[in-house]
């Protein structure tokens, strides 16, 4: 086991548990991504200075992470352009059709131990491991 790679992630666990945690116990609200990034969208009145925060935060947290570690993310993206767009599309109809994402199901549904969160994970998680095995197999 390469601690070097372990307790980054155990660190960066540990806050993103942290973060959805206080979120729910100061608001009442979940830290589900694509339910906030939607509400930024629709200009959703009286949450939108939380959202729009919570969305900017991502994105600064991101180019701060460019900027002091830039070796720590790829070069270049892995697949084709046309595939990344396509699996974009699909995993924002996914999460539409699913009532959420992976940090809305996964990291605050599970931690509430809500059925449909612990269901909803498990279902991205096979869909994910069958992809991979299917893009694989295709060669793509």
């Amino acid at each position: 086991m390469d601690w070097a790679t372990v307790w980054p992630a155990l660190l960066g666990g540990t806050l993103i548990g942290v973060s959805a945690s206080a979120l729910l116990v100061l608001t009442g609200k979940t830290a589900g991504v694509s339910g906030i990034v939607d509400g930024v969208l629709r200009g959703e009145k009286g949450e939108l200075g939380w959202k729009v925060a919570f969305a900017a935060g991502l994105i600064v947290g991101g180019a701060v992470l460019l900027w002091l570690a830039p070796d720590k993310l790829p070069a270049a993206a892995p697949r084709s352009l046309p595939l990344a767009l396509s699996a974009g599309l699909l995993v924002g109809f996914g999460t539409r059709v699913g009532g959420g994402c992976t940090s809305g199901h996964g990291v605050c549904g599970i931690g509430r131990l809500s059925v449909r969160g612990i269901v909803a994970t498990c279902v991205f998680i096979a869909v994910g491991a069958v992809t991979v095995i299917v893009l694989r197999m295709i060669g793509v």
